[in-house]
């Protein structure tokens, strides 16, 4: 059940959470962007369209255009939880841009980020 609500919360709601927690640190929202392109394959246009349509996580991973063939390169731990190890692949997906968000408000480098 605690899953089901996670994967319910609209990412318009979320998005601007992840862009303030980067920019507290003095990282950008185009930084962010360019994460979530990665990680999804969303360009500029497909990402705003998601945040007007007010889609939920679920619907926002589930209508990625690409998930990165390089995304399970993405380790470590969020949440007290190692990505790696969760099972549920929408879980993942979404703790993997947590830890993408989280490793840029840390101010890894962007190369590094991207695991290229």
């Amino acid at each position: 059940m605690k899953n089901e609500r996670v994967y319910k919360m609209e990412f318009s709601r979320v998005y601007p959470l992840l862009v303030k927690k980067v920019e507290r640190k003095g990282r950008t929202k185009a930084e962010v962007d360019a994460v979530i392109s990665w990680l999804t394959g969303y360009d500029r246009p497909g990402l705003q369209k998601q945040i007007e349509e007010n889609v939920d996580y679920e619907t926002f991973f589930r209508e990625a255009p690409q998930m990165n063939p390089n995304a399970p390169k993405i380790t470590g731990v969020i949440c007290g939880i190692r990505v790696e190890e969760i099972s549920d692949p929408l879980m993942q997906k979404i703790r993997w841009l947590d830890k993408l968000v989280d490793e840029l408000a840390k101010g890894k480098a962007m190369e590094k980020i991207l695991r290229s």
